[in-house]
């Protein structure tokens, strides 16, 4: 590992965990996009890297600082959420790995196009 990359994956991590932090995003919309500019991961290596990320329980932290804050988290609602999360996650990369990469980055491109499109123009 160079210093270039160590540069790249300490600027993914600190700007992936911030947008956690601040808005709820990281992974997908953060993560995947800076390791395929930065490190040059196709989309597969990407995807599968983000959800390793992921696996530890990095945001927990996160969380609870919105719970400190008095914006209550509701602790049953998100261990069901995050159980069927796992499940929904495991579908999902059964899908992703089967897909030609090329089609799951226009996929994964449109996704994103749709929700910018939606929340710069909603209410």
């Amino acid at each position: 590992m160079n210093l270039t990359i160590l540069i790249s994956l300490i600027l993914i991590g600190l700007l992936a965990g911030m947008f956690s932090g601040f808005m709820g995003v990281g992974g997908g919309v953060v993560m995947i996009p800076l390791m395929i500019l930065l490190l040059g991961f196709n989309q597969h290596q990407a995807q599968g890297m983000s959800l390793a990320v992921l696996a530890v329980p990095v945001t927990f932290i996160a969380a609870y600082n919105y719970h400190q804050a008095g914006h209550l988290i509701n602790w049953k609602y998100a261990l069901i959420i995050a159980l069927c999360f796992v499940v929904g996650g495991w579908l999902g990369s059964k899908l992703a790995i089967k897909l030609d990469q090329t089609l799951l980055k226009k996929i994964f491109a449109f996704v994103l196009l749709i929700a910018a499109v939606k929340l710069f123009f909603g209410k």
